[in-house]
């Protein structure tokens, strides 16, 4: 079955599809509303940016002592009908099995803004991860403005903030990281 067939009239429970990741011979995928989308690849910038992300979460979770871990892109992020697979997480309390695909307790999730990409992290994305009851936090980098917008639940709803510099605070899990680690000095 081609990609495009199963990406716009397949529908695949979650074990269907890991069972067809896991006869791809390359390539990336998500399950978005129970469809099977390709992961376009990924540019310098994006990667760059990625990369500080999860190490600025690493050492923000060590740092603060909490009962957590950063993990890199890879772990997936079970919403409904969908399997998002960020570009950075913390997940808390429960660590991630190590024969796991999926974090069960994600709590900040991150999506690094990439041009094929920017309408669904901020929309369909933003919604799905918020249906997760575990995530507080929901970080949208922007890799060329150098700008993080971070969506944080509250007991109203969903606060959101956009930051060019300086502190981001995320409690729980009570980390901190910052934009100049994220982007370097400006």
């Amino acid at each position: 079955m081609s990609i495009a067939s199963a990406a716009t009239d397949t529908y695949y429970s979650r074990e269907a599809f890991r069972r067809w990741c896991e006869i791809q011979t390359k390539g990336r995928y998500e399950r978005v509303d129970g469809r099977i989308v390709a992961m376009a690849p990924e540019r310098g910038a994006h990667l760059r940016v990625k990369g500080a992300i999860y190490k600025a979460l690493d050492r923000a979770v060590a740092a603060a002592g909490v009962a957590g871990q950063a993990l890199p892109d890879g772990a997936t992020v079970e919403t409904g009908d969908s399997d998002y697979e960020p570009d950075a997480l913390v997940n808390c309390g429960e660590p991630m099995a190590d024969d796991a695909v999926a974090a069960p307790n994600p709590v900040i999730v991150v999506e690094v803004l990439s041009p094929g990409t920017a309408a669904t992290d901020t929309g369909g994305k933003l919604a799905d991860y918020f249906r997760v009851p575990s995530v507080a936090h929901y970080l949208i980098v922007h890799p060329t403005r150098r700008t993080i917008t971070h969506h944080r639940r509250t007991g109203e709803g969903i606060e959101t903030r956009i930051i060019v510099n300086g502190p981001i605070t995320m409690d729980p899990p009570g980390i901190v990281v910052t934009v100049e680690e994220i982007f370097g000095a400006g």
